[in-house]
């Protein structure tokens, strides 16, 4: 009897995580192996969150990517980086880009035991569905220390769902996006201060779409709620 084929993995699980990235990871690299070298904006809000880290602190780059180059600015600014991604091919590529640098494939929503001085999310929330986005925060939360720094970059929008992959190619990739007030009402309900959130425009080589950039420290008790601004 012929072997059944396998089903494809449920749009936005784990699975379809890496069945997604693992795929699509070494064209990546070959687009964004440079990326922070024209984002000044970018690697302004990475140097102020290491800023902000204790001295030596440990921290996570959560969905760390192929590329490593978050994990590298930030080691180079005298953190201990762990940088992490759900796919094993994004680490491999990772660790061959940044051999100085350190990577782990691990799962962003199951930190829950770490003890961390900070976490960076540097575009790694869109790919599960929004559905999950307070239960990922809850996750960090568990694993950031009271006093912690967390900073979150997001692409703004409404979508969430499957789309053919922004990158190119025949993909079907999930894809959420964010609006600032969920990111912010997702990260004060699981116990972060938000200090400060700022939304610019795309770049011209970027897809064309406002990001977000939160800045959160970790508290004991959660504050209220975001209500939507009037005008």
């Amino acid at each position: 009897m012929a072997d059944m084929p396998l089903s494809p993995p449920e749009p936005g699980s784990a699975d379809d995580v890496v069945r997604s990235w693992d795929a699509r990871a070494d064209h990546y690299l070959r687009l964004f192996r440079h990326e922070l070298d024209g984002k000044s904006f970018d690697v302004d809000a990475l140097n102020a969150f290491a800023g902000r880290v204790v001295e030596g602190g440990r921290v996570y780059d959560a969905g760390c990517g192929p590329c490593g180059h978050v994990t590298e600015l930030l080691t180079a600014r005298g953190l201990d980086v762990l940088g992490i991604d759900l796919s094993p091919r994004c680490v491999a590529l990772a660790r061959q880009e940044r051999p100085g640098c350190r990577f782990a494939v691990m799962d962003q929503r199951d930190i829950a035991g770490e003890r961390l001085d900070g976490l960076v999310s540097y575009y790694s929330l869109h790919d599960r569905p929004k559905k999950e986005l307070a239960g990922t925060l809850t996750s960090w939360a568990a694993a950031v220390r009271p006093g912690g720094q967390l900073l979150i970059v997001a692409k703004e929008g409404t979508r969430d769902g499957v789309i053919d992959d922004p990158l190119g190619g025949d993909l079907q990739v999930y894809w959420a996006e964010f609006t600032e007030c969920e990111l912010r009402t997702a990260a004060g309900g699981a116990a972060f201060r938000v200090d400060d959130c700022t939304v610019r425009e795309a770049y011209d080589n970027e897809i064309p779409t406002r990001r977000i950039y939160l800045a959160a420290t970790r508290v004991g008790l959660a504050p209220p709620p975001c209500r939507s601004r009037r005008p």
